[in-house]
């Protein structure tokens, strides 16, 4: 019969923790880290909000005429340079597949004089693009101020009414601390994907609007996806729990983020097929406007969902009484256990410890100090010398017991 020997256990990889949900990333615990990197992507984004002078606004929401012509071999530099020589100097000219596209500012005046700088701007563009003015005409698009504020307003007013009408059914479906975390992350991936297009210079057009309409969405759901398990293990933190709402926060989100991880990616491969065949290869510029508003937001989405969203909720919970005193409770409890433990530590290295010789200390009376001595040891029998000469079998005796006397007797 053979002898068989144990495989010892291998270590589980990470994908195979992260797909059982059974990983111990410390997100609440880091919560100061993510909320830097936020605000450094904020705060870069603001910068140049500030230094371009705002957003790169398309013409529906600041008014203007816009041309489409062909390149005709001609650069971005070229179509400024001579847009300038007549005197129009606020252009926006953008390469789109093989044309041009030059947006100029809303003319004001008379109806003439509009018409007027017009077709003074038509008769340049059909030079550069080797056309007539009647083709440069037909891809002309002119939108007044009074349409594009209108746009703006509508924006505006459709943003605020999302906020309110999600802040509603959170507060409803969980608690407002959750509806408060929750759009603590819509405002963060609202300013980056606003930091994102003021740094790139990206024009904001409608289809902007809607795609961050579109991403917000998607930030909520997954967010949504977090506080529902964090709702779940609330039960868990009763008058004997183990545990803190920070810790069970934590736990929740390492449960649940390999299905987030999922929604992501999933999210996120359409759209970067949208930017890379309908925008790159075909050359749809609408497109690329609405996919990249989408990419930019769901990114932010995915992180906010998680590193924002949920260490402001936890640090909004730790607040509340009852979590306070149940942090204490279980504080009182560790410094219990780390004292016992620390005693039976002592304990245990007493009793195997070798023990030492005492020593006693004797004075002289004369003012010396008492030197040590060794304690003294219990008395030992001592061997009785041998009998007197003529006598073969030795005796003992004790200090407590002396040698019995030998009798007299005559002399031979």
């Amino acid at each position: 019969m053979t002898a068989t020997t144990e495989r010892p256990a291998q270590k589980r990889s990470i994908f195979t923790r992260l797909y059982h949900g059974e990983t111990d990333f410390d997100f609440i615990g880091r919560w100061k880290l993510w909320f830097a990197i936020s605000g450094t992507v904020i705060l870069l984004g603001l910068v140049a909000f500030i230094a371009h002078g705002g957003l790169n606004l398309g013409i529906d929401f600041t008014g203007g005429n816009v041309w489409q012509i062909p390149a005709n071999d001609q650069s971005v530099s070229d179509v400024e340079d001579a847009l300038n020589d007549i005197g129009i100097n606020d252009t926006k000219v953008q390469s789109v597949g093989g044309d041009l596209r030059v947006q100029t500012p809303y003319f004001e005046g008379t109806a003439a004089e509009r018409e007027q700088r017009e077709q003074e701007v038509v008769s340049v563009l059909a030079d550069l693009s080797g056309t007539t003015e009647a083709q440069v005409e037909a891809d002309q698009n002119t939108v007044g101020p009074t349409w594009g504020d209108e746009i703006s307003s509508k924006a505006i007013r459709a943003l605020v009414i999302f906020f309110v009408l999600i802040s509603i059914y959170i507060t409803l479906r969980f608690e407002l601390k959750m509806a408060i975390g929750t759009l603590a992350a819509l405002v963060h991936d609202l300013l980056v994907v606003i930091g994102a297009y003021a740094i790139l210079q990206l024009p904001v057009t409608p289809a902007t609007v809607i795609a961050i309409l579109t991403i917000l969405g998607f930030s909520i759901y997954d967010g949504i996806v977090v506080f529902d398990r964090v709702d779940e293990n609330t039960r868990l933190l009763s008058a004997g729990a183990r545990m803190t709402y920070t810790e069970m926060t934590n736990l929740s989100l390492n449960q649940v983020l390999m299905r987030s991880l999922n929604t992501q990616i999933t999210a996120l491969l359409p759209i970067i097929s949208l930017l890379v065949v309908g925008s790159l290869i075909l050359g749809a510029t609408t497109l690329q406007e609405f996919g990249l508003a989408l990419f930019l937001g769901q990114l932010s989405g995915a992180y906010s969902s998680i590193f924002i969203a949920s260490p402001v909720l936890a640090l909004l919970k730790e607040r509340e009484p009852r979590y306070q005193a149940l942090r204490k409770r279980l504080e009182e409890r560790e410094n219990r256990d780390r004292s016992r433990g620390d005693l039976e530590a002592e304990l245990a290295h007493a009793e195997d410890a070798p023990e030492q010789p005492v020593t006693v200390d004797a004075g002289d009376g004369a003012g010396k100090p008492p030197a040590k001595q060794p304690a003294k040891q219990p008395a030992k029998k001592a061997a009785v010398p041998a009998a007197r000469s003529g006598s073969s079998r030795p005796g003992t005796y004790s200090a407590n017991h002396p040698p019995r006397p030998r009798k007299k007797g005559k002399r031979r």
